[in-house]
């Protein structure tokens, strides 16, 4: 399964070329993340699939420019991958159909009391496989 988020374009993310700044690319993906993984399910009654993790990489195809602030873009998630400590996730950012980005980002699940990288637990490796399309 994958979700769907609507990433909202503002004025100012437009840079001095007349397009999106790239950096926007990676915070579209953030919202997304966090709307998935923490929003989604409080919304539900449910517990956060996952919220103790951190980016430990990122990378960034762009493809297609966007021009214009002021509208909504999509932006498609899932899970690629699951380790024992973390998890890949691709994000598909499109304007009116158009793929102009995908995202790669790699998360670690971390103990916040100690700053280190954890297991996934049960019920995260749950959450996660509901998203799970593994790369053919």
């Amino acid at each position: 399964m994958r979700y769907q988020h609507k990433a909202f374009v503002r004025w100012d993310d437009l840079d001095a070329m007349g397009h999106v700044n790239n950096a926007k690319y990676l915070t579209f993906a953030q919202e997304a993340r966090f709307e998935w993984s923490f929003v989604q399910p409080s919304q539900q009654n449910n517990r956060p699939g996952i919220l103790e993790m951190v980016v430990a990489h990122a990378d960034v195809d762009f493809l297609a420019p966007i021009f214009e602030g002021g509208i909504y873009v999509d932006v498609e998630l899932w899970v690629e991958s699951i380790g024992n400590s973390s998890f890949t996730m691709i994000y598909e950012i499109t304007n009116k159909g158009e793929l102009c980005a995908r995202v790669k980002t790699v998360q670690v699940a971390v103990d916040e009391s100690v700053a280190k990288s954890r297991p996934l637990n049960d019920e995260e490796r749950a959450f996660l496989q509901q998203y799970l399309e593994e790369k053919k």
